[in-house]
Protein backbone atom coordinates (compact mmCIF):
# COMPACT_ATOMS: atom_id res chain seq x y z
CA UNK A 1 0.00 0.00 0.00
CA UNK A 2 2.72 2.24 0.78
CA UNK A 3 4.50 2.20 -2.36
CA UNK A 4 0.91 2.71 -4.11
CA UNK A 5 0.37 5.71 -2.21
CA UNK A 6 3.56 7.31 -2.62
CA UNK A 7 3.58 6.30 -6.58
CA UNK A 8 -0.63 7.24 -7.31
CA UNK A 9 -1.84 10.05 -5.07
CA UNK A 10 1.22 11.84 -3.18
CA UNK A 11 1.84 12.61 -6.83
CA UNK A 12 0.78 16.17 -7.30
CA UNK A 13 -1.57 16.07 -3.94
CA UNK A 14 -1.51 19.43 -2.32
CA UNK A 15 -2.51 18.38 0.97
CA UNK A 16 -1.76 15.96 3.30
CA UNK A 17 -1.26 12.39 2.97
CA UNK A 18 -1.20 10.23 6.42
CA UNK A 19 -0.21 6.61 6.88
CA UNK A 20 -0.47 4.75 10.21
CA UNK A 21 2.74 5.19 12.50
CA UNK A 22 2.79 8.90 10.99
CA UNK A 23 2.69 11.60 13.77
CA UNK A 24 -0.50 13.08 12.93
CA UNK A 25 -2.72 9.97 11.58
CA UNK A 26 -4.19 8.98 15.26
CA UNK A 27 -5.42 12.40 15.82
CA UNK A 28 -6.84 12.91 11.99
CA UNK A 29 -8.75 9.32 12.44
CA UNK A 30 -10.44 10.12 15.74
CA UNK A 31 -13.93 11.51 15.43
CA UNK A 32 -16.65 12.58 17.55
CA UNK A 33 -18.39 9.40 18.46
CA UNK A 34 -15.51 7.50 20.51
CA UNK A 35 -17.33 4.12 20.12
CA UNK A 36 -14.98 4.33 16.93
CA UNK A 37 -11.54 3.29 16.88
CA UNK A 38 -11.01 2.22 12.92
CA UNK A 39 -7.69 2.53 11.49
CA UNK A 40 -7.83 3.16 7.42
CA UNK A 41 -5.11 2.34 5.62
CA UNK A 42 -4.20 5.79 4.40
CA UNK A 43 -5.78 9.36 5.16
CA UNK A 44 -5.99 11.93 2.61
CA UNK A 45 -6.48 15.73 3.86
CA UNK A 46 -7.72 18.02 0.97
CA UNK A 47 -6.69 21.53 0.51
CA UNK A 48 -8.88 21.97 -2.56
CA UNK A 49 -11.51 19.86 -5.18
CA UNK A 50 -8.71 18.69 -7.45
CA UNK A 51 -7.15 16.92 -4.39
CA UNK A 52 -10.73 15.52 -4.02
CA UNK A 53 -10.71 14.27 -7.68
CA UNK A 54 -7.33 12.85 -6.85
CA UNK A 55 -8.67 10.69 -3.81
CA UNK A 56 -11.56 9.49 -5.63
CA UNK A 57 -9.81 8.27 -8.45
CA UNK A 58 -7.13 6.60 -6.54
CA UNK A 59 -9.59 4.71 -4.17
CA UNK A 60 -11.72 3.47 -6.83
CA UNK A 61 -8.70 2.34 -9.13
CA UNK A 62 -7.21 0.92 -5.87
CA UNK A 63 -10.14 -1.16 -5.12
CA UNK A 64 -10.15 0.70 -1.43
CA UNK A 65 -13.64 1.35 0.66
CA UNK A 66 -13.84 5.10 0.89
CA UNK A 67 -15.15 7.60 3.90
CA UNK A 68 -15.75 10.78 3.41
CA UNK A 69 -14.90 13.14 6.81
CA UNK A 70 -16.49 16.31 7.43
CA UNK A 71 -16.98 17.45 10.52
CA UNK A 72 -16.47 13.37 11.62
CA UNK A 73 -19.70 13.93 14.09
CA UNK A 74 -22.12 11.59 13.10
CA UNK A 75 -23.53 9.08 15.34
CA UNK A 76 -23.03 5.94 13.26
CA UNK A 77 -18.79 7.29 12.86
CA UNK A 78 -19.34 6.99 8.75
CA UNK A 79 -16.39 9.36 8.61
CA UNK A 80 -13.77 6.33 9.22
CA UNK A 81 -12.92 3.19 7.73
CA UNK A 82 -10.94 0.33 8.63
CA UNK A 83 -8.15 -0.39 6.17
CA UNK A 84 -9.43 1.87 3.14
CA UNK A 85 -9.04 5.65 2.30
CA UNK A 86 -10.54 8.17 4.49
CA UNK A 87 -11.10 11.55 2.84
CA UNK A 88 -10.59 13.98 4.88
CA UNK A 89 -12.36 17.77 4.21
CA UNK A 90 -10.83 19.46 7.33
CA UNK A 91 -8.74 21.62 6.20
CA UNK A 92 -10.99 23.16 3.44
CA UNK A 93 -12.78 25.56 5.58
CA UNK A 94 -13.26 28.43 3.76
CA UNK A 95 -16.34 30.69 4.01
CA UNK A 96 -17.38 33.32 1.11
CA UNK A 97 -20.49 35.83 1.67
CA UNK A 98 -21.86 37.83 -1.22
CA UNK A 99 -25.07 39.78 -0.19
CA UNK A 100 -27.27 36.87 1.33
CA UNK A 101 -24.99 34.19 -0.26
CA UNK A 102 -22.93 32.20 1.78
CA UNK A 103 -20.43 29.77 0.17
CA UNK A 104 -18.68 27.23 2.57
CA UNK A 105 -16.51 24.24 1.75
CA UNK A 106 -17.23 20.54 2.07
CA UNK A 107 -14.76 20.73 5.60
CA UNK A 108 -16.68 23.69 7.37
CA UNK A 109 -17.79 23.50 10.62
CA UNK A 110 -21.35 24.73 11.37
CA UNK A 111 -19.12 27.70 13.78
CA UNK A 112 -16.73 28.13 10.88
CA UNK A 113 -20.14 29.89 8.89
CA UNK A 114 -22.08 31.34 11.81
CA UNK A 115 -18.95 33.13 12.25
CA UNK A 116 -18.45 34.73 9.13
CA UNK A 117 -22.86 35.14 8.09
CA UNK A 118 -22.69 36.95 11.44
CA UNK A 119 -20.32 39.77 10.50
CA UNK A 120 -23.18 41.03 8.22
CA UNK A 121 -26.08 40.20 10.54
CA UNK A 122 -26.55 37.13 8.35
CA UNK A 123 -27.36 33.35 9.54
CA UNK A 124 -27.79 30.10 7.39
CA UNK A 125 -30.20 27.47 8.35
CA UNK A 126 -28.64 24.64 9.99
CA UNK A 127 -28.14 22.95 13.31
CA UNK A 128 -27.48 23.85 16.89
CA UNK A 129 -23.72 22.48 17.81
CA UNK A 130 -21.11 24.64 16.24
CA UNK A 131 -18.66 22.03 15.69
CA UNK A 132 -21.35 19.73 13.76
CA UNK A 133 -19.97 19.77 9.58
CA UNK A 134 -21.85 21.55 7.44
CA UNK A 135 -21.45 18.55 4.88
CA UNK A 136 -23.31 15.82 6.68
CA UNK A 137 -25.39 17.59 7.97
CA UNK A 138 -26.76 19.51 4.56
CA UNK A 139 -27.02 16.34 2.67
CA UNK A 140 -28.94 14.77 5.25
CA UNK A 141 -31.45 17.21 5.63
CA UNK A 142 -30.51 19.98 8.54
CA UNK A 143 -32.58 21.17 11.02
CA UNK A 144 -32.18 23.64 14.17
CA UNK A 145 -33.04 27.17 15.32
CA UNK A 146 -34.25 29.13 11.80
CA UNK A 147 -36.06 25.50 10.59
CA UNK A 148 -39.76 26.38 11.60
CA UNK A 149 -39.11 30.54 9.93
CA UNK A 150 -36.68 29.78 6.89
CA UNK A 151 -36.54 25.81 6.20
CA UNK A 152 -34.34 22.94 6.63
CA UNK A 153 -30.86 23.93 5.28
CA UNK A 154 -31.31 21.26 2.45
CA UNK A 155 -33.95 24.20 1.66
CA UNK A 156 -31.80 27.09 1.71
CA UNK A 157 -29.26 25.31 -0.21
CA UNK A 158 -28.88 27.19 -4.12
CA UNK A 159 -26.23 24.76 -5.24
CA UNK A 160 -23.66 22.23 -4.83
CA UNK A 161 -20.47 21.15 -6.43
CA UNK A 162 -19.86 17.65 -6.01
CA UNK A 163 -17.07 15.06 -7.11
CA UNK A 164 -18.78 12.07 -8.64
CA UNK A 165 -17.72 8.42 -8.47
CA UNK A 166 -15.88 8.56 -11.44
CA UNK A 167 -14.12 11.73 -10.99
CA UNK A 168 -15.68 14.28 -12.54
CA UNK A 169 -16.60 17.57 -11.00
CA UNK A 170 -20.15 18.82 -11.79
CA UNK A 171 -22.50 21.48 -10.12
CA UNK A 172 -25.65 20.71 -8.94
CA UNK A 173 -28.48 22.73 -9.04
CA UNK A 174 -32.08 23.02 -10.12
CA UNK A 175 -31.28 24.00 -13.65
CA UNK A 176 -27.52 21.82 -13.58
CA UNK A 177 -27.91 17.95 -12.86
CA UNK A 178 -31.10 18.52 -10.90
CA UNK A 179 -31.91 15.16 -10.42
CA UNK A 180 -28.45 15.02 -8.64
CA UNK A 181 -29.48 17.80 -6.47
CA UNK A 182 -32.30 16.71 -5.80
CA UNK A 183 -30.24 13.55 -4.47
CA UNK A 184 -28.44 14.91 -2.18
CA UNK A 185 -30.97 17.38 -0.43
CA UNK A 186 -31.47 14.67 2.00
CA UNK A 187 -29.94 11.18 0.56
CA UNK A 188 -27.13 11.96 2.70
CA UNK A 189 -23.47 10.80 1.14
CA UNK A 190 -24.42 8.20 -1.38
CA UNK A 191 -23.76 10.16 -4.52
CA UNK A 192 -20.71 12.08 -4.23
CA UNK A 193 -17.82 13.81 -2.15
CA UNK A 194 -19.23 17.72 -1.66
CA UNK A 195 -16.46 20.17 -1.79
CA UNK A 196 -18.49 23.47 -1.50
CA UNK A 197 -21.86 24.19 -0.61
CA UNK A 198 -24.05 27.44 -1.61
CA UNK A 199 -26.39 28.74 0.95
CA UNK A 200 -29.41 31.24 1.32
CA UNK A 201 -29.06 32.84 4.29
CA UNK A 202 -31.60 34.98 6.53
CA UNK A 203 -31.25 38.46 8.44
CA UNK A 204 -31.54 37.61 11.80
CA UNK A 205 -29.07 40.41 13.25
CA UNK A 206 -26.15 39.32 15.92
CA UNK A 207 -29.07 38.98 18.37
CA UNK A 208 -31.93 36.49 19.15
CA UNK A 209 -34.11 35.96 22.20
CA UNK A 210 -33.95 33.12 23.85
CA UNK A 211 -32.32 30.61 26.67
CA UNK A 212 -33.77 27.37 28.70
CA UNK A 213 -36.99 27.20 31.28
CA UNK A 214 -36.54 24.40 33.62
CA UNK A 215 -39.16 22.40 35.07
CA UNK A 216 -40.10 20.05 37.97
CA UNK A 217 -39.34 16.24 36.40
CA UNK A 218 -42.33 14.92 38.70
CA UNK A 219 -44.55 17.19 36.53
CA UNK A 220 -43.42 15.44 33.63
CA UNK A 221 -47.03 14.31 32.76
CA UNK A 222 -49.05 17.56 33.40
CA UNK A 223 -46.11 19.60 32.01
CA UNK A 224 -45.77 17.84 28.58
CA UNK A 225 -49.70 17.39 28.17
CA UNK A 226 -49.72 21.35 27.96
CA UNK A 227 -46.50 21.45 26.10
CA UNK A 228 -47.59 19.14 22.88
CA UNK A 229 -50.80 21.42 22.52
CA UNK A 230 -49.66 24.73 23.32
CA UNK A 231 -46.01 24.55 20.89
CA UNK A 232 -48.36 23.98 18.22
CA UNK A 233 -50.12 27.62 18.14
CA UNK A 234 -46.91 29.01 17.80
CA UNK A 235 -45.60 31.45 15.03
CA UNK A 236 -42.83 30.61 12.66
CA UNK A 237 -40.44 31.98 14.49
CA UNK A 238 -40.40 30.25 17.83
CA UNK A 239 -38.97 27.45 18.17
CA UNK A 240 -39.07 24.71 21.42
CA UNK A 241 -36.81 21.85 21.84
CA UNK A 242 -37.75 19.38 25.27
CA UNK A 243 -34.89 17.88 26.86
CA UNK A 244 -35.58 15.27 29.61
CA UNK A 245 -32.34 14.83 31.47
CA UNK A 246 -29.90 15.34 34.80
CA UNK A 247 -30.06 18.98 35.23
CA UNK A 248 -26.58 20.58 34.49
CA UNK A 249 -24.45 23.56 36.51
CA UNK A 250 -26.96 26.18 34.63
CA UNK A 251 -25.84 29.64 36.71
CA UNK A 252 -29.12 30.19 37.07
CA UNK A 253 -30.66 27.38 38.48
CA UNK A 254 -30.46 26.93 42.19
CA UNK A 255 -27.18 24.27 43.38
CA UNK A 256 -29.69 21.97 44.83
CA UNK A 257 -31.53 20.81 41.10
CA UNK A 258 -27.80 20.36 39.70
CA UNK A 259 -27.70 16.48 39.03
CA UNK A 260 -31.16 15.86 39.64
CA UNK A 261 -33.68 14.88 36.97
CA UNK A 262 -35.79 17.70 35.46
CA UNK A 263 -37.21 19.01 31.88
CA UNK A 264 -35.75 21.54 30.27
CA UNK A 265 -37.28 23.99 27.51
CA UNK A 266 -35.10 24.94 25.05
CA UNK A 267 -36.51 28.41 23.42
CA UNK A 268 -35.22 30.67 20.51
CA UNK A 269 -37.63 33.28 18.97
CA UNK A 270 -36.60 35.45 15.96
CA UNK A 271 -38.25 38.64 16.82
CA UNK A 272 -38.82 41.15 19.71
CA UNK A 273 -37.53 40.43 23.12
CA UNK A 274 -41.17 41.07 24.39
CA UNK A 275 -42.51 39.14 21.96
CA UNK A 276 -40.90 36.29 22.70
CA UNK A 277 -41.76 36.85 26.58
CA UNK A 278 -45.52 36.49 26.18
CA UNK A 279 -44.82 33.62 24.04
CA UNK A 280 -42.80 31.91 26.80
CA UNK A 281 -45.06 33.32 29.66
CA UNK A 282 -47.57 30.53 29.04
CA UNK A 283 -44.88 28.21 29.71
CA UNK A 284 -43.75 29.09 32.65
CA UNK A 285 -46.61 29.57 34.23
CA UNK A 286 -47.18 26.05 33.71
CA UNK A 287 -46.72 24.00 37.36
CA UNK A 288 -43.72 24.87 39.02
CA UNK A 289 -40.41 26.39 37.37
CA UNK A 290 -37.07 25.95 38.78
CA UNK A 291 -35.53 28.51 37.28
CA UNK A 292 -34.72 30.39 33.65
CA UNK A 293 -32.07 31.56 31.20
CA UNK A 294 -34.02 33.79 28.84
CA UNK A 295 -32.96 36.76 27.56
CA UNK A 296 -31.40 38.40 24.56
CA UNK A 297 -27.73 36.66 23.35
CA UNK A 298 -25.55 36.85 20.24
CA UNK A 299 -26.41 34.33 18.14
CA UNK A 300 -22.91 32.42 17.81
CA UNK A 301 -23.74 32.22 21.97
CA UNK A 302 -26.45 30.48 21.50
CA UNK A 303 -25.49 28.47 18.39
CA UNK A 304 -22.32 27.23 20.94
CA UNK A 305 -24.23 26.80 24.19
CA UNK A 306 -24.76 23.15 24.05
CA UNK A 307 -21.13 22.71 22.48
CA UNK A 308 -19.60 21.29 25.75
CA UNK A 309 -22.71 18.38 26.61
CA UNK A 310 -21.95 17.40 23.41
CA UNK A 311 -18.23 17.24 23.33
CA UNK A 312 -16.05 14.69 21.44
CA UNK A 313 -14.23 11.98 23.49
CA UNK A 314 -17.60 10.02 24.59
CA UNK A 315 -18.73 6.77 23.31
CA UNK A 316 -22.85 7.87 21.69
CA UNK A 317 -25.75 5.85 20.52
CA UNK A 318 -28.60 7.43 19.21
CA UNK A 319 -32.01 5.88 18.68
CA UNK A 320 -34.35 8.48 16.69
CA UNK A 321 -38.24 8.92 15.44
CA UNK A 322 -40.35 11.71 13.82
CA UNK A 323 -42.89 11.68 16.23
CA UNK A 324 -47.02 11.49 14.94
CA UNK A 325 -47.97 13.04 18.31
CA UNK A 326 -47.23 12.70 21.71
CA UNK A 327 -50.07 10.92 23.65
CA UNK A 328 -49.84 10.06 27.22
CA UNK A 329 -48.64 6.69 26.53
CA UNK A 330 -45.76 7.81 24.71
CA UNK A 331 -45.18 10.73 27.72
CA UNK A 332 -45.41 7.72 30.19
CA UNK A 333 -42.56 5.52 28.45
CA UNK A 334 -40.42 8.50 28.32
CA UNK A 335 -41.07 9.24 31.80
CA UNK A 336 -40.01 5.51 33.03
CA UNK A 337 -36.90 5.54 30.67
CA UNK A 338 -36.01 8.83 32.21
CA UNK A 339 -36.01 7.35 35.36
CA UNK A 340 -33.46 4.58 34.87
CA UNK A 341 -30.91 6.51 32.79
CA UNK A 342 -27.82 4.79 31.53
CA UNK A 343 -25.65 7.67 32.42
CA UNK A 344 -25.57 11.22 33.70
CA UNK A 345 -24.82 12.37 30.27
CA UNK A 346 -27.66 10.79 28.26
CA UNK A 347 -30.98 12.84 27.55
CA UNK A 348 -34.17 12.61 25.72
CA UNK A 349 -34.11 15.41 23.33
CA UNK A 350 -37.74 16.32 21.45
CA UNK A 351 -38.02 18.84 19.33
CA UNK A 352 -41.45 20.45 17.56
CA UNK A 353 -40.81 20.86 13.97
CA UNK A 354 -43.75 21.82 11.54
CA UNK A 355 -43.33 25.55 10.23
CA UNK A 356 -41.87 25.94 7.06
CA UNK A 357 -40.33 22.62 6.28
CA UNK A 358 -43.98 21.40 6.41
CA UNK A 359 -44.96 23.65 3.27
CA UNK A 360 -42.28 22.35 1.26
CA UNK A 361 -43.87 19.27 -1.25
CA UNK A 362 -43.04 15.67 0.33
CA UNK A 363 -41.29 14.92 -2.90
CA UNK A 364 -39.64 18.12 -3.77
CA UNK A 365 -36.57 16.88 -1.96
CA UNK A 366 -35.33 13.40 -0.37
CA UNK A 367 -36.48 14.75 2.57
CA UNK A 368 -40.08 13.43 2.78
CA UNK A 369 -41.27 13.07 6.36
CA UNK A 370 -41.95 17.55 6.62
CA UNK A 371 -45.42 16.50 8.47
CA UNK A 372 -44.48 15.47 11.27
CA UNK A 373 -45.06 17.79 13.92
CA UNK A 374 -42.34 16.00 16.45
CA UNK A 375 -39.05 14.81 16.30
CA UNK A 376 -37.76 12.47 19.04
CA UNK A 377 -33.89 11.92 19.65
CA UNK A 378 -32.60 9.36 22.22
CA UNK A 379 -29.16 9.98 22.59
CA UNK A 380 -27.63 8.00 25.15
CA UNK A 381 -23.77 8.60 26.01
CA UNK A 382 -21.25 7.28 28.18
CA UNK A 383 -18.12 6.87 28.92
CA UNK A 384 -17.05 3.35 29.74
CA UNK A 385 -16.50 0.57 27.31
CA UNK A 386 -18.03 -1.82 29.69
CA UNK A 387 -21.16 0.25 29.77
CA UNK A 388 -22.03 -0.33 25.68
CA UNK A 389 -24.18 -3.40 26.63
CA UNK A 390 -26.65 -1.37 28.99
CA UNK A 391 -26.14 1.78 27.15
CA UNK A 392 -27.50 0.66 23.56
CA UNK A 393 -30.02 -1.60 25.31
CA UNK A 394 -31.50 1.23 26.86
CA UNK A 395 -32.08 3.52 23.84
CA UNK A 396 -33.07 0.61 21.94
CA UNK A 397 -35.93 -0.30 24.81
CA UNK A 398 -37.63 3.54 24.46
CA UNK A 399 -37.78 3.56 21.17
CA UNK A 400 -39.17 0.52 20.28
CA UNK A 401 -41.63 1.20 23.35
CA UNK A 402 -42.28 4.52 20.93
CA UNK A 403 -42.87 2.95 17.28
CA UNK A 404 -46.37 3.12 17.67
CA UNK A 405 -46.41 6.84 17.71
CA UNK A 406 -43.67 6.93 15.13
CA UNK A 407 -43.05 7.89 11.47
CA UNK A 408 -40.32 7.94 10.01
CA UNK A 409 -36.88 8.80 11.06
CA UNK A 410 -34.11 11.17 10.47
CA UNK A 411 -31.32 10.08 8.19
CA UNK A 412 -29.17 12.48 10.33
CA UNK A 413 -30.30 10.60 13.99
CA UNK A 414 -29.53 6.97 12.48
CA UNK A 415 -26.50 5.20 14.20
CA UNK A 416 -25.63 2.02 12.33
CA UNK A 417 -28.62 0.43 12.11
CA UNK A 418 -29.22 -2.00 9.45
CA UNK A 419 -30.53 -1.14 5.57
CA UNK A 420 -34.07 -1.81 6.65
CA UNK A 421 -33.76 1.55 9.19
CA UNK A 422 -32.25 3.48 6.59
CA UNK A 423 -35.67 2.90 4.41
CA UNK A 424 -37.51 4.09 6.75
CA UNK A 425 -35.84 7.91 6.51
CA UNK A 426 -37.80 7.86 3.60
CA UNK A 427 -41.19 7.09 1.74
CA UNK A 428 -41.23 4.23 -0.80
CA UNK A 429 -41.79 6.96 -3.77
CA UNK A 430 -38.79 8.53 -2.79
CA UNK A 431 -36.83 5.55 -2.11
CA UNK A 432 -37.29 4.13 -5.52
CA UNK A 433 -36.49 7.58 -6.50
CA UNK A 434 -33.32 7.57 -4.43
CA UNK A 435 -31.75 4.30 -5.93
CA UNK A 436 -32.50 5.32 -9.70
CA UNK A 437 -30.17 8.05 -8.59
CA UNK A 438 -28.01 6.22 -7.25
CA UNK A 439 -27.67 3.79 -10.20
CA UNK A 440 -26.93 6.61 -12.02
CA UNK A 441 -24.16 8.57 -10.29
CA UNK A 442 -22.34 5.88 -8.09
CA UNK A 443 -23.47 2.27 -9.88
CA UNK A 444 -20.68 0.64 -8.36
CA UNK A 445 -21.70 1.87 -4.39
CA UNK A 446 -18.22 3.59 -4.43
CA UNK A 447 -19.87 5.80 -1.74
CA UNK A 448 -20.64 3.45 0.83
CA UNK A 449 -19.49 4.44 4.45
CA UNK A 450 -22.96 6.13 4.51
CA UNK A 451 -26.43 5.55 5.59
CA UNK A 452 -26.20 3.43 1.85
CA UNK A 453 -28.85 3.45 -0.99
CA UNK A 454 -27.26 0.23 -2.67
CA UNK A 455 -27.79 0.40 -6.26
CA UNK A 456 -28.95 -3.25 -6.40
CA UNK A 457 -31.64 -2.47 -4.03
CA UNK A 458 -35.39 -3.68 -5.66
Amino acid sequence: MKEKVESKLKSGFKGNVLLPGDAAYDDARTIWNAMFDRKPAVIAQCTDVQDIVKCVNFGREAGLVISVKSGGHNSAGTAVCDNGLMIDLSLMQRVDVDGKTVRAEGGCLLGKVDAEAQKHGLAVSAGIVSHTGVGGLTLGGGFGWLSRKYGLTIDNLDSAEVVTADGRVVNASENENADLFWAIRGGGGNFGVVSGFTFRAAEIGNEIFCGPVVKKFEDIRSYMQFHREYVRTFPDEMSVWTVFRQAPPLPFLPEKHHGQLVVIALFAYLGPEEEGRKLVQPVLDQGETLGEGLGMAPWPAWQSAFDELNAHGARNYWKSHHMKGIPDEAIERIREYVLKLPSPEADVMIAHMEGAPGRVPEDATAFPHRKTPFTINIHTRWRETADDEAAIAWARGLHQSLEPFAQGVYVNFLSDEGADRVRQAYTPPVWDRLVQCKRKWDPENLFRMNQNIDPKED
